[in-house]
């Protein structure tokens, strides 16, 4: 969200927190919220009416921000609004029998959306560089879904490893669950840290 808001025409500082807010609560709180209900796949032990609170306080919450900057500056902020509304209970609850929830999906509504909402947030329009630099989001996006469907699925799924790698020269080495996962794991990280580093760039760029 913060690189599609640094590379529109006209930078707003508070518009973009505006968003991020609403994004924090809608992804960052309903999202997860919504994941835990669906399997607790965070193995917290939050009691499910807590969860369910959660989740229409958070999403309410960013909804009325949404509503509110579409009534200050663009109605057609609203088109945003309605989809990141759906978005949330679609992918997290795997509705519509799961149709958006699998790779490509993440990519667009986790990648591309919030990219797009921040730049329109700001300029009021989509443009060329608002759709390349939503396919910077999808892809990466789409990367960060590829190496993590593999962690989670040792983390959160597998009891135990056991075997060995024979290599060329004779000598064996233990498969552990580090072996399955410390790369992915170490590139998930690099690459957020990567994101980051380009939206802080970008936002200096605009806030000197």
């Amino acid at each position: 969200m913060a690189i599609g808001a640094a590379l529109a025409p006209h930078f707003y500082l508070g518009r973009l927190a505006a968003a991020a807010a609403a994004f924090f609560l809608a992804m960052g709180i309903g999202a997860h919220a919504l994941d835990e209900l669906q399997g607790r796949p965070l193995a917290t032990r939050i009691p499910r009416p807590t969860l369910v609170v959660l989740t229409v306080v958070s999403l309410a919450a960013a909804v009325g921000i949404g509503i509110a900057g579409a009534i200050s500056f663009d109605l057609w902020l609203l088109v945003f609004v309605a989809i990141g509304a759906l978005l949330v209970p679609v992918y997290n609850l795997e509705l519509l029998v799961g149709a958006i929830h699998n790779n490509p999906g993440f990519a667009l509504a986790w990648g591309a959306f919030p990219l797009l909402t921040g730049y329109f947030a700001c300029a009021g329009t989509i443009g060329w560089v608002a759709i390349l630099a939503a396919l910077y989001a999808t892809l990466t996006s789409y990367v960060q879904r590829l190496l993590s469907t593999s962690v989670r699925h040792v983390r959160r799924r597998v009891a135990a490893v056991g075997g060995t790698l024979e290599l060329k020269d004779g000598t064996h080495e233990p498969v552990t669950a580090e072996l399955l996962y410390a790369s992915q794991e170490s590139a998930l990280q690099l690459l957020a840290a990567a994101n980051v580093a380009l939206a802080g760039a970008l936002l200096i760029l605009r806030l000197a």
